[in-house]
């Protein structure tokens, strides 16, 4: 007899809170991020999940029931007219600069050069709102002929001095087109705050309730683009370590107190920290003492860090022991997962490690074998979460369907 789907929500729920807190639960835990999966699965395209969330909502309801994961992502639905009319120079979306039947692509350039660290630090609102936004932002581009905010002294001329400003006719045309934008976006939120709230009510529970970024990753992916971060690194590394310092505090007071009853997690997605990015004592001097302050300020928050580390992180897996004990939920990519349990285990939870190439190209004999592996090693007394590396857009149904039964039925602690 099926249970009811408040008792299955429930023990999904506690099955994976039980993991995070290095406790046993009653057996190894799935999460899966579809990310665009959905439309293969359903034979949609990814642009639905711009442009028609009737058809990306029912994808994705009928993926996340379909394969009965205890912790489900997938690409949320995000208005595409709201972005055609921001026009943002750092994204391709599906059927706008990326395929129909692929992913969105994030798109890096140096939208803040590389002598503008002053600039950046100094009057940071002035130079967001008429040099940075101006670059990152199609619709937002007059707004570099602005008068500048820095220069306001007083007094009621400089009202007169801001209005004739916007009364720029390129300048109008901006506001207005943000300004049906921003009614766009409203139109959209109660669905998009709905699409979520479905899947809760399919007996899958939400454990992530908001982003943040690593400073330097802040800097590198949206500011100074990954190679200005990385000629900064050599060049003006000062700069870049107290801009980093500056970002941290920024993150951090944007971060609210958990509150009782509320989604208490945070995603930490890593881009720049990882081996094939930096050296160790780069990693140990510019990344780590932002990122590990990070973490700290979310445990302190009573928010739990759920941190994402892209790419190889197996040289820094002791520096992770500095971060306090049971209090993070660490996915890995590439990492080796078996140094990661020697090193890490009984300190915070593990997650990941699931190739989505096995997942794309393998057989269901090959997921299992990789599945067990990791349940017998990593899973051993409890605090691994079972998951791929990455979102699973282009993988095989039949082997993720063989990984979620494999370790569901192998993966329960006796």
């Amino acid at each position: 007899m099926e249970k009811p789907i408040e008792e299955l929500y429930r023990e999904r729920q506690q099955r994976v809170q039980a993991a995070v807190q290095l406790q046993v639960p009653d057996r190894v835990p799935l999460e899966i991020n579809f990310g665009y999966f959905p439309a293969k699965y359903c034979g949609i395209s990814c642009e639905a999940s711009y442009y028609d969330y009737d058809s990306w909502l029912a994808a994705c309801r009928k993926t996340i029931v379909d394969f009965g994961a205890d912790w489900s992502g997938a690409q949320y639905f995000f208005p595409g007219t709201v972005l055609e009319l921001i026009a943002p120079r750092s994204l391709a979306w599906p059927g706008h600069g990326s395929s129909a039947c692929h992913g969105h692509q994030a798109i890096e350039n140096e939208f803040v050069k590389e002598d503008e660290y002053p600039a950046l630090l100094g009057d940071h609102t002035d130079f967001m709102l008429r040099k940075y936004l101006p670059r990152l932002s199609g619709a937002m581009e007059a707004f570099k002929n602005l008068p500048s905010l820095s220069n306001l002294l007083g007094g009621y001329r400089e009202a007169i001095t801001l209005a004739e400003g916007l009364s720029d006719p390129e300048i109008a045309k901006s506001i207005e087109r943000l300004q049906k934008a921003g009614k766009e976006y409203r139109y959209w939120l109660p669905k998009m705050n709905a699409f979520i709230k479905e899947i809760n009510k399919l007996g899958f529970p939400s454990f992530v309730g908001g982003q943040a970024l690593a400073p330097f990753d802040a800097i590198s992916d949206h500011l100074r683009g990954m190679k200005g971060s990385m000629l900064d690194m050599y060049r003006q590394q000062d700069k870049l370590l107290e801009t980093c310092d500056v970002f941290l505090k920024k993150t951090l007071d944007r971060i609210p107190q958990a509150s009782q009853g509320a989604i208490n997690s945070i995603s930490i997605p890593t881009h720049r920290g990882s081996e094939g990015f930096m050296s160790l004592g780069q990693f140990e001097k510019l990344y780590w003492p932002t990122l590990k302050g990070l973490i700290e300020g979310l445990v302190d928050k009573g928010q739990t860090p759920m941190v994402f580390f892209e790419g190889d992180y197996t040289s820094r897996l002791e520096y992770l022991l500095e971060v306090p004990k049971g209090k993070v939920f660490a996915h890995f990519d590439t990492t080796d997962m078996f140094k990661a349990k020697e090193i890490l285990g009984g300190h915070m939870s593990l997650a990941g490690n699931i190739p989505c190439s096995i997942l794309q190209t393998g057989t269901p004999d090959d997921v299992k074998a990789q599945a067990k592996k990791l349940i017998d090693i990593v899973g051993k007394d409890g605090g691994y979460i079972m998951s791929t590396r990455s979102p699973t857009d282009d993988v095989e149904p039949e082997n993720l369907k063989a990984l979620i039964d494999f370790t569901k039925e192998y993966g329960v602690y006796r």
